[in-house]
C-alpha cells in the first residue's frame, strides 16, 4: 500500500509535470472507483491543474475553481504517467486493471491502476478535500507533528503501539510497511501497549518516526513514478524481509501473520530476543 513517502513524491512529480497543463478530459473505467457523483466527471474537462497536495496517504490533484480529484490509492493501486496514451479512444468500463484516466492537453496523462480482484481504490471529485469522509477524520500528519503532539496523540488511544501508530484517526499517513521499520528503529515491540510507554520511549519513537519517514522522502521525491515501489524496497530493512538477516544485529527477520497482513520484526532488537507467537489471540510478549 502506498503511504506517505511515495504519496509525497506522487505528488511532488505531479507539480512538476502537470501543473499548469489543462485536463482534456476525464474517464472513468472502473465504475466502483467513483465514490461522488457531483460534480460529475465531466466537471473536470477544460480546467487547469494548480497544484498537487497529500493529506496523509491521500492524493489531491487541485484544479482550477476549487475542484479536487481526491485519491485513495488503497492496497493494489497506483499512478502511472503517460507522456502519451496508445489510443484516443474511451477506456471501455470494466476492461482491464484501469480504474481512471486523466487526459491532459499535450497529449500526456495518468492512469489510476488497481491489481488484483479486491477493489478498494478510492476516488472522488470535490469542492473541498474535508467533504471526503477519510479526509475528514484524519489526525496529524505523522511527519509534521512535534513531539508533545505526536506523545499526547499517541497516548490518546489505547492499543497495541503498531496499531495506534497505523491508525489515520491518530496520526496520518503511516501504514503496515512503514510501521515496521519505525517501531524497528525505535527498539519496539509492535505489541507494546501505549498506555505503558514511558516519555523517553515515545520520544524515542517520534525520532524513529521522523528519521524513518523523512529518510524515505528524501530517496522517493525526484523519482519517477515507475520507479517508486522499487526504492521503496530497497530501503525497508525488516518489512517484506522474513528469513533474512537484521542488518542492524544480524539476527533473523521473523513474521507474525493475521487474517489479511502480516507484520515483521527483530527479536533481538525489538522484543528483548524473545519470538512473539504468531497467532492473532495469543498471549503476545510485550
Amino acid at each position: 500500500m502506498p503511504e506517505l513517502p511515495e504519496v509525497e513524491a506522487l505528488t511532488d512529480y505531479l507539480r512538476e509535470r502537470a501543473v499548469g497543463r489543462r485536463v482534456d478530459r476525464l474517464e472513468v473505467a472502473a465504475i466502483s472507483a467513483l465514490k461522488t457523483y457531483d460534480p460529475a466527471p465531466t466537471a473536470a474537462a477544460g480546467r487547469t491543474v494548480t497544484d498537487a497536495r497529500r493529506h496523509g496517504k491521500f492524493l489531491d490533484v487541485v484544479l482550477d475553481g476549487e475542484l479536487h480529484l481526491v485519491v485513495h490509492l488503497a492496497r493494489a493501486g497506483w499512478l502511472h504517467y503517460r507522456e502519451a496514451f496508445p489510443s484516443a479512444a474511451p477506456l471501455r468500463p470494466g476492461k482491464g486493471p484501469i480504474a481512471l484516466r486523466v487526459r491532459l492537453d499535450d497529449g500526456s496523462g495518468f492512469d489510476l491502476t488497481e491489481a488484483g480482484t479486491q477493489k478498494s481504490l478510492a476516488v472522488y471529485l470535490v469542492t473541498d478535500p474535508a467533504a471526503v469522509p477519510g479526509v475528514a477524520r484524519l489526525g496529524p500528519d505523522a511527519l509534521a507533528a512535534d513531539a508533545a503532539t505526536f506523545a499526547e496523540r499517541m497516548r490518546s488511544r489505547k492499543g497495541q503501539v503498531k496499531g495506534v501508530l497505523t491508525d489515520q484517526t491518530v496520526l496520518a499517513g503511516v501504514g503496515n510497511a512503514y510501521s515496521d521499520e519505525i517501531l524497528h528503529a525505535a527498539k519496539l515491540s509492535p505489541f507494546a501497549l501505549t498506555n505503558r510507554l514511558t516519555d523517553d520511549q515515545l520520544a524515542t519513537l517520534h525520532a524513529a518516526t521522523r528519521e524513518v519517514l523523512g529518510d524515505a522522502v528524501r530517496r522517493s521525491v525526484g523519482q519517477k513514478a515507475a520507479e517508486l515501489k522499487g526504492e521503496k524496497r530497497s530501503g525497508l530493512k525488516v518489512h517484506a524481509r522474513t528469513g533474512q538477516p537484521c542488518p542492524v544485529c544480524g539476527d533473523t527477520v521473523r513474521e507474525v501473520s493475521f487474517a489479511d497482513s502480516s507484520l515483521q520484526y527483530c527479536a533481538t532488537c525489538q522484543t528483548g530476543g524473545k519470538p512473539l507467537a504468531d497467532r492473532r489471540l495469543s498471549r503476545l510478549v510485550r
